[in-house]
């Protein structure tokens, strides 16, 4: 699927020091911008994120938050350019569960601490083998081939959601949170059913990514990078296949290895 999308970078004059040498050259460079994210006309969150797909990536923070969990609860939402402002409406009011207006610096972590807690979230439970391993290679090869952000300016991280050795969509973001959040949120506003699917991340795979594709009942998370252990731990609890270090012709099977069919 091809989404338009906004630039994420643009051109800066900047000097490179190379072999003793000071060279003066234009370079692209990552675009750095804050979404005001308003729900039920309160103020809720200040996302630090890259300049597109707004309405993708706060609808996948409500959900990955656990504030928005079914298509009807979302009423409606509108963009607000000039203010660079979301405005969501959902059925639920949930402001009272949050104290104040959080900024959140999502590439630098969400700041409220190691999240592990899985109350309320269902064992994922999707039948074996599901994924081959041409698959898998064939996704992470697509994600790599698609992040055209990252190798003109290294500044970004990308995600993607993926169905039998394809990406159906895939969002680049300064945030790794940012881009997990825009791909279920992509998902959530099209109506994308997730049990078959997968999610499929450039970057390592940590608990709180981990939670995020087990809210949305994801069976294979699949990375270039590594599992921390505690994401492998709850991987494990919740019935996730969590695979890492895909690379070439190798990749790293940390738990629920039943659905890569060998």
């Amino acid at each position: 699927m091809i989404i338009e999308l906004q630039p994420l970078y643009k051109s800066r004059r900047l000097h490179v020091y190379q072999q003793g040498k000071l060279i003066e050259k234009n370079d692209p460079v990552v675009i750095e911008t804050q979404l005001h994210l308003i729900v039920n006309d309160e103020p809720a969150a200040e996302l630090v994120c890259s300049p597109q797909a707004f309405a993708e990536l706060a609808v996948g923070y409500l959900l990955s938050e656990n504030l928005l969990k079914d298509y009807p609860d979302l009423c409606s939402w509108r963009l607000d350019a000039q203010q660079q402002a979301i405005h969501l409406y959902t059925k639920h009011s949930w402001l009272g569960q949050a104290q104040h207006t959080r900024q959140i610096n999502s590439y630098a972590g969400r700041g409220l601490g190691l999240q592990t807690e899985t109350t309320g979230i269902a064992a994922v439970t999707s039948a074996k083998d599901l994924f081959t391993p041409a698959q898998i290679f064939a996704m992470i090869d697509a994600l790599e081939n698609s992040g055209g952000t990252f190798h003109l300016t290294g500044g970004t991280h990308n995600a993607g959601l993926g169905y039998q050795g394809q990406l159906l969509v895939n969002f680049e973001d300064i945030g790794r949170h940012n881009a997990v959040d825009k791909v279920f949120g992509h998902a959530f506003l099209q109506q994308i059913p997730l049990n078959d699917k997968c999610l499929v991340l450039s970057g390592r795979i940590a608990s709180e990514i981990l939670l995020k594709a087990a809210r949305r009942n994801i069976a294979l998370v699949v990375s270039r990078s590594a599992a921390t252990g505690l994401a492998i731990d709850l991987a494990e609890a919740l019935g996730i296949t969590l695979v890492g270090f895909t690379r070439g012709d190798r990749f790293n099977i940390y738990c629920h290895r039943e659905r890569i069919q060998m």
